[in-house]
């Protein structure tokens, strides 16, 4: 299903900790990361959606989660012409999404990449806030950094991704004796 722009309607999931360090899974036989994310089928609420697909690649249910806000307005990006189907050439240019926030309120060992027979994570990780920008396919950086942009405001304690760049990049110039 795409929209009359050639967009294909998605949600994308940001799941945060309680140290509100981020999930960030990698693509089965990939060395590829990314957020969960997933299609909205015709007649079903982004909302729905996002639970239908929180369940599918992360093997979460609605008890395990809290939402704590969305994007007001869908965010597009468009996919190399290479990555799209030869049968979906001159119609498909992307994804928009519906970016939802949640903090995780169950455990860790509630996630469960094997919950359907096509997973689509196998192997997971918490990571910083901002970390996924700089990691994630190079086409799909510039949502990532709006949705973190946007969603940050319902998250007390989370540093701006400036300071984040400067305290990543301190890191990498202090000296072995600390200095």
């Amino acid at each position: 299903m795409l929209d009359r722009d050639g967009y294909r309607p998605n949600v994308g999931i940001i799941l945060v900790n309680h140290h509100n360090e981020v999930f960030w899974g990698k693509r089965v036989r990939e060395h590829s990361w990314q957020f969960p994310q997933g299609g909205i089928k015709p007649g079903e609420s982004p909302e729905a959606a996002m639970y239908r697909e929180l369940e599918e690649e992360v093997g979460l249910l609605p008890q395990h989660v809290k939402i704590l806000g969305r994007t007001r307005d869908w965010l597009r990006y468009d996919v190399p012409t290479n990555w799209v189907r030869r049968e979906w050439r001159g119609s498909y240019r992307g994804q928009k999404q519906i970016w939802f926030l949640l903090r995780l309120t169950g455990r860790d060992c509630d996630v469960c990449l094997r919950a359907t027979n096509h997973p689509e994570f196998d192997g997971w990780r918490w990571s910083d806030y901002w970390e996924p920008i700089d990691n994630v396919i190079e086409f799909k950086r510039d949502v990532y950094e709006r949705a973190l942009t946007e969603l940050m405001r319902f998250i007390k304690g989370v540093e701006s991704r400036g300071e984040y760049l400067g305290r990543v990049a301190g890191s990498r110039h202090r000296q072995p004796d600390g200095s």
